[in-house]
């Protein structure tokens, strides 16, 4: 297969994203690196795509310059990755989709709801894809969850209970720190903070294996350093759509965790458990049975996570290989629509606009229901209501 030309709007230099991104990208020789507009300071973007190999008239000053320069050309990129400052997401996707290109954007893909039902219609419309980047999902173990359960191999889904906690903003003292004070100031992060940032990929990660999506919430939130704005820590209650119940905590305060991305499911008849910072292990407790612990890229495993599999057993892999599985899938996306053909199934994974639309319905939820005391609130978005 032809590799796919790929540009990126943001992800700079000094950026903690974009080298996954790129790494990502070009890990499966799917996608070449062609174009960019890598920095809000025009000259310091160019500079530095050009150090990173792109040519010179497709290194760009910013967004708008980008999509007028690759909107006429015959080798115009094939995919757009949007990875700038959240504020800024909806006006270029949308700018993006309405020109033709398929886009991948980080999350939050919006900061509203209203701009996400705009997102998710546009890509109807369009019949473009409008993908987002919920990258955990990404790693293999996570698909071979999905694909247990999907396969009844822990009968019907009971409870899941996602976390996703840290301690790095713990210290009271590091409050007035640029880098930490814009995520709780409701001006620049929104109506949440640490939902917002972390929540929701615990929230994807829940609704993506058990194949539910959150109808209703409630939620408890809290700012443990009360100088800020907005919640550090959130405990929310979660009812999905195919009758699983779902516990969700979140929190930047907890001293001692790093990543505490974690994922249990509780079926009629087995259990699941997978950490993000131990990737290549998935727990496994089959009902009356012992526990037995499913390793990456030992044999038997499922053609999703098969796919996604690329290091031999035994050796680690990390966030820019689960980012490299969504580009993977993003190919075999754009490859199917060209040549009118089935999406590969063990592909088809990629999260889309609904997802990202999903998760900040979900956000404005929590935040309403935190601030109302703990009622339960619809957390559906209007458009799937």
């Amino acid at each position: 297969m032809a590799k796919l030309k790929w540009g990126m709007i943001g992800g700079g230099e000094g950026s903690q994203i974009g080298p996954a991104h790129r790494l990502g990208a070009g890990l499966d020789a799917c996608f070449a690196f062609v174009a960019g507009a890598l920095d809000h300071r025009p000259d310091a973007g160019r500079d530095y795509a050009k150090r990173l190999g792109l040519a010179a008239d497709r290194a760009y000053g910013d967004w708008r310059e980008m999509l007028a320069g690759e909107q006429n050309r015959d080798d115009r990129v094939d995919l757009v990755t949007v990875a700038t400052p959240n504020a800024t997401h909806f006006e270029i996707t949308k700018a993006f989709l309405e020109a033709g290109f398929h886009v991948l954007c980080e999350k939050p893909m919006t900061i509203s709801v209203e701009e996400g039902e705009a997102i998710v219609r546009l890509a109807e419309e369009t019949g473009l894809i409008c993908a987002v980047n919920y990258g955990y999902s990404g790693y293999p173990l996570v698909r071979h969850m999905r694909a247990m359960v999907a396969g009844g191999e822990i009968g019907r889904v009971r409870l899941v209970v996602a976390e996703f906690a840290h301690g790095h903003h713990a210290d009271a003292s590091d409050a007035d720190n640029p880098r930490v004070r814009w995520r709780y100031d409701p001006a620049t992060a929104g109506v949440s903070a640490q939902f917002a940032d972390c929540g929701i990929h615990a929230l994807h990660m829940a609704s993506f294996v058990i194949g539910q999506e959150v109808e209703r919430l409630s939620a408890d939130i809290v700012s443990c350093v009360e100088s800020r704005a907005l919640e550090d820590d959130a405990m929310v209650n979660l009812r999905m759509s195919g009758g699983a119940v779902g516990r969700l905590w979140t929190s930047s305060i907890a001293i001692g965790r790093q990543h505490g991305l974690t994922l249990q499911i509780f079926g009629e008849t087995g259990g699941l458990r997978w950490s993000q910072e131990q990737p290549n292990q998935l727990h496994y407790m089959p009902l009356g049975g012992r526990l037995q612990v499913i390793e990456r890229g030992e044999a038997g495993l499922s053609p999703e996570a098969e796919r996604a599999s690329r290091v031999t057993i035994g050796h680690p892999e990390g966030m820019p290989l689960a980012f490299a599985n969504i580009y993977k899938d993003l190919a075999e996306a754009i490859h199917a629509r060209r040549e009118g053909r089935p999406i590969d199934p063990a592909a088809d994974l990629y999260p889309r606009a609904e997802d990202g639309l999903r998760s900040m319905a979900a956000v404005f939820a929590v935040a309403e229901s935190g601030k109302a005391g703990g009622k339960w609130v619809d957390a559906r978005p209007p458009l799937f209501r």
